[in-house]
């Protein structure tokens, strides 16, 4: 969902205005009446409720460029996604203030919009004070005074080269997708130009709609260097101080919020044939062992709401009208959970199919906010990587997460006594101790238990 841009107007000039007067032959003085004003600022938006500031992508327009209600005007990176912001007013963009490579504080300003093609010089003389800063004031629909703008500290540019280390973003999985800005897909479809050619000059790589009109005016960069040489490149120069990024800046906070939350953990041991013979059966329709897991995990919390609750003011808590699974992605620069809404009411198929398309927009950094932050429950599984068993943080806001570990063969002794193989998992739930207690917990994990070990009810 793109988002609309706020903006307040700023002083304006006034304009001469004649009057008449009732009596014959008298004649009266123009008198100068000052007009609302026509030049407003743009703000950093928010784009998620975790978002305290944003970085500039790209600028899918270019300073006097004319602009029209709902048309996507820059790519701003928040704490989760890469999304296209719209305007919310017809006019022209004045005077650009944080840069493509920039950040600014939610509610500062970034650029200025001018009404008329008239005001963009004073819109300009008004961006020449200063960048976007740190005011936090809420922004307003009008200002009937004249408001002094304020002199801000412009975030400096980055400088963005297309250099080979960088002409393959991490999220193209080595070159096998195409990560580009929304808007740079949409200007390469209509200007016929061949993505997979290009060499990205946005943030690591990744390609913005200058490198299409670039290509598309016979101008642009080709990839000439190998995909195994790019990789190849390394990309960690020891000793040196990395600045988090925006994400990993959200990820910190979330990880110390959730030290306040008084929690604990149960293990669970889950026989997996059952489940992996099934698995085995269905894969060759699509269906993945994440999305077996999320609808098995939300049949179980059907039956247990309590575990699906939320305590979010410490006085009260939630029982939530929805499952809905949220499961943690490890991405290039961070981690985010991509959430499979009504996890227990939709079949296996369309589950799976929806996984895909959410993984997909997690790597290319295109998630809309009711696609990450309205889960209810979460999933974490290292199982893939061998690693047996862990404990997850509990994420701020819900009630419980659950740690997946691989399953492997196991030596078991069977209920007639004798000595077999089965394959095996280890389950950790991490619960808030607040809303949800030992027995909750035990309860919910036998019920997942019985509906793994015989799954037939997976796949209706």
């Amino acid at each position: 969902m793109s988002r609309l841009l706020q903006t307040p107007f700023l002083p304006s000039v006034s304009l001469p205005t004649k009057t008449r007067s009732s009596v014959t032959g008298f004649r009266v003085k123009p008198r100068i009446i000052p007009i609302q004003a026509k030049i407003r600022e743009i703000f950093m938006p928010a784009l998620s409720s975790t978002m305290t500031e944003g970085k500039i992508v790209s600028w899918v327009k270019s300073e006097g460029d004319k602009l029209n209600k709902g048309e996507s005007v820059v790519v701003v990176e928040s704490d989760k996604a890469d999304m296209d912001v719209e305007t919310f007013y017809d006019g022209y963009l004045a005077a650009i203030m944080v840069e493509e490579g920039g950040v600014a504080p939610v509610g500062s300003a970034i650029a200025l919009l001018a009404e008329t093609e008239d005001e963009i010089a004073d819109a300009k003389a008004k961006a020449s004070g200063g960048g976007g800063g740190d005011s936090q004031a809420p922004p307003t629909a009008a200002i009937e005074a004249p408001v002094a703008v304020d002199k801000r500290i412009a975030a400096p540019p980055v400088a963005v080269k297309a250099v080979a280390a960088s002409a393959v973003h991490p999220a193209s999985e080595g070159g096998k997708r195409i990560v580009a800005s929304p808007y740079a897909k949409k200007l390469a479809k209509e200007l016929k130009v061949e993505l997979a050619g290009l060499v990205g000059s946005g943030p690591m790589g990744r390609i913005v709609a200058k490198d299409v009109e670039a290509v598309a005016a016979g101008g642009g960069v080709q990839a000439a260097v190998a995909v195994k040489e790019v990789v190849a490149a390394p990309g960690v120069e020891l000793g040196s101080v990395v600045p988090f990024t925006t994400m990993q800046g959200a990820v910190s906070r979330n990880m110390v919020e959730s030290l306040a939350v008084p929690t604990f953990r149960v293990g669970y041991t889950i026989t997996t044939d059952a489940l992996d013979a099934l698995y085995k059966k269905i894969k060759s329709k699509g269906v993945t062992m994440t999305a077996l897991l999320a609808k098995a995990t939300a049949l179980a919390l059907a039956k247990h709401p309590v575990v699906n609750s939320s305590c979010r003011d410490g006085n009260s808590f939630v029982y939530n009208s929805s499952i809905n699974v949220a499961v943690a992605v490890a991405i290039d620069g961070g981690l985010i959970t991509p959430v499979l809404q009504n996890a227990d009411k939709v079949d296996i198929y369309s589950l799976s199919r929806k996984w895909k398309e959410l993984v997909d927009k997690a790597r290319a950094k295109q998630l809309q906010p009711q696609e990450y932050n309205t889960g209810t429950f979460t999933l974490s599984n290292l199982g893939m990587f061998g690693v047996d068993r862990f404990d997850a943080i509990l994420p701020p806001g819900t009630g419980a997460i659950m740690a997946v570990g691989a399953s492997q063969p196991s030596v078991v002794a069977t209920k007639d006594g004798r000595i077999g193989m089965k394959n095996q998992m280890q389950v950790n739930v991490t619960a808030d101790h607040r809303v949800i207690y030992g027995a909750d917990l035990a309860q919910f994990l036998q019920t997942l238990a019985s509906i793994i070990e015989d799954p037939k009810d997976l796949t209706f």
